[in-house]
């Protein structure tokens, strides 16, 4: 559609498009170093996926870890990058990231609403790769008070339905060990009554949630902070268009609630859309297993449909085709909705719990469950042959699923029956019975079984090391009093299962940029006045996944690092 000869103009000195941690990052820096600028966001809510996340980030040598004692030189996650990323470690881009992470942390600290807890006790997720850490190089937004946004509470994005309780969002960590045994420890039940007593408070006063955590938290803090810096928030304009004086990005044009509107940005573009994850075409030529584009199932927000990378490629920049994965893999169930959709659910908490195993179609286990969720998937994928659909079920039996819960199915005192109804879960008295409710082979599924629940009496994973690792111990329940921590048997039924198939957290193929988040054009020169951040900017982590939080710790930093090089001012200089 042409634009009107006399669309409206407004100016600023920096344009970001997007509302997600690096959109809201670079906003707020360059809004504190006293640049003007105009955020743009597509949707009517601001967050984007960050807002469903659960707002941990990969910050080696942070500030919080340092006080806590926890010291150590740049070299060594650099030296675990270089050893988990082989081939396409990346020094530059890793040097300038583990640099400028902590200073990122320190300014929001310091000068905005977001601040943060530790993880000082979250290894790495390879603890068997040299220079791996056993904590300390994870930070997550703190909880945050949704007061402090007053009447725009409204605005900002809510978090996945499905990983909520009623609305209420559930810190991982303490919290969610308090939840999981309240109907077990008399102070577990106390917490998680004060929690839902005060979140029934807050619909009734303000009809939202007031206690935000994890992604949400972090999202609302970082919106919170660009309110209070003066930035100019637009929800419901999504760009159509940048504006180039030859080579030169100096604007955009945004289709708003009211028509067209020219942004002229004297210091520039960021864009910050969110990456590709529901654009299928992109999807059909960067994922090797989803050939039609349709069978990847992210769990991002269904606004992240590629605007950025194509308005980057418009401009002469390039989307990186070489990444090892494209996207951040994840299992993901797919949970039939009251109004006809479907979401999709990301399987990263109960994996590793004792008594949960997964299996193909042939009933055999082919990964070790309690791995991170990239590492599941890309087992999943090595074990499914061409031609077959790549999916995998999650059994269990009926004390595991009443403690634990499966995916969107929360666990006891929550009924079960709508899930059943549903059919999102699939459930049989015996093992056999399971395995014709899912299409598993039930010889293979009993197999298996037999052979588990021996391995667990044992404590021992005699085919894929479960619990070998700290990590896959801390995603365990240590409390449960098994041998190991992520095992015991599956024996009693009821039996339940849950399908997964492949998706992802985001996406990791983006725009390329030099360290300072400028996007490069074919030759690798910057293009003037053109940034990117998130998942827009191309991964450092090369496609692979070497810990927790390495989408938002690059995507709040490079944000950071745009700002500041779009105002002028040197990554290194301490902003007061």
């Amino acid at each position: 559609m042409p634009e009107p000869a006399t669309t409206p103009s407004i100016a600023c000195d920096l344009l970001v498009l997007g509302s997600g941690a690096g959109g809201l990052a670079a906003a707020v820096t360059a809004a504190h170093l006293g640049l003007a600028v105009v955020l743009a966001e597509k949707e009517p809510l601001l967050g984007g996926t960050t807002a469903w996340s659960g707002g941990w980030m990969w910050v080696p040598r942070n500030p919080l870890a340092r006080a806590a004692g926890i010291e150590e030189d740049i070299e060594r996650p650099l030296a675990y990058l270089r050893h988990e990323l082989g081939e396409r470690f990346d020094e530059a881009h890793a040097r300038a990231y583990l640099e400028a992470a902590p200073r990122m942390v320190d300014f929001f600290r310091r000068h905005t609403a977001l601040q943060f807890i530790d993880g000082n006790a979250i290894p790495d997720f390879h603890g068997r790769t040299p220079d791996a850490a056993l904590g300390g190089r994870s930070v997550c937004a703190a909880p945050f008070d949704a007061r402090r946004l007053g009447a725009r509470r409204g605005l900002l994005r809510p978090p996945l339905a499905e990983t909520t309780l009623w609305g209420m969002g559930i810190a991982s960590g303490a919290e969610l060990r308090h939840f999981l045994n309240a109907l077990h420890k008399p102070a577990s039940f106390a917490y998680v009554a004060r929690r839902v007593l005060g979140h029934g408070r807050d619909l009734l006063l303000h009809r939202h949630a007031m206690r935000l955590v994890n992604g949400h938290a972090l999202a609302g803090a970082l919106a919170a902070s660009a309110f209070e810096a003066g930035v100019d928030v637009r929800t419901r304009h999504a760009a159509r268009r940048l504006l180039r004086d030859g080579a030169r990005v100096h604007g955009a044009v945004l289709d708003g609630p009211d028509g067209p509107l020219r942004v002229e940005a004297a210091r520039g573009v960021v864009l910050a859309c969110g990456g590709f994850p529901h654009d299928a075409a992109r999807k059909k030529a960067l994922l090797p297993h989803a050939p039609n584009g349709t069978e990847h199932r992210s769990a991002a927000v269904w606004a992240d449909t590629g605007d950025g990378l194509r308005l980057g490629e418009s401009a002469g920049g390039i989307v990186d085709a070489s990444q090892t994965s494209a996207a951040a893999l994840a299992p993901v169930s797919l949970v039939p909705r009251a109004d006809g959709t479907v979401a999709h659910f990301p399987h990263l908490i109960e994996r590793a719990k004792p008594g949960l195993i997964a299996v193909r179609e042939d009933g055999r286990r082919f990964v070790n469950e309690a791995d991170s969720y990239y590492d599941f998937m890309q087992a999943l994928l090595a074990a499914t042959p061409a031609g077959r659909p790549v999916q995998a079920w999650l059994v269990c039996d009926h004390a595991f699923i009443r403690r634990y819960g499966l995916g969107a199915a929360k666990p006891a005192p929550l009924p079960l029956r709508g899930w059943l109804a549903n059919s999102y879960l699939r459930r049989g008295r015996t093992l056999a019975e399971l395995a014709g409710a899912c299409g598993i082979d039930a010889g293979g599924l009993q197999a298996t079984v037999a052979r588990w629940n021996a391995m667990a009496a044992a404590g021992r994973d005699e085919d894929f090391a479960k619990g070998e690792t700290l990590y896959n111990r801390v995603q365990g329940d240590a409390a449960a009093g098994h041998a190991n921590p992520c095992m015991a048997p599956v024996e009693r039924g009821p039996f339940y299962a849950v399908r997964v198939v492949p998706g992802s957290l985001g996406t990791f193929a983006g725009l390329k940029t030099d360290t300072d988040a400028r996007v490069l054009d074919a030759s690798g020169a910057p293009i003037p006045g053109l940034y990117a951040a998130g998942n827009d900017m191309n991964s450092l982590m090369g496609g692979r996944y070497p810990s927790g939080g390495i989408t938002l710790g690059p995507a709040m930093t490079f944000g950071h690092l745009a700002a500041r090089h779009a105002a002028g001012t040197p990554a290194d200089a301490d902003l007061h």
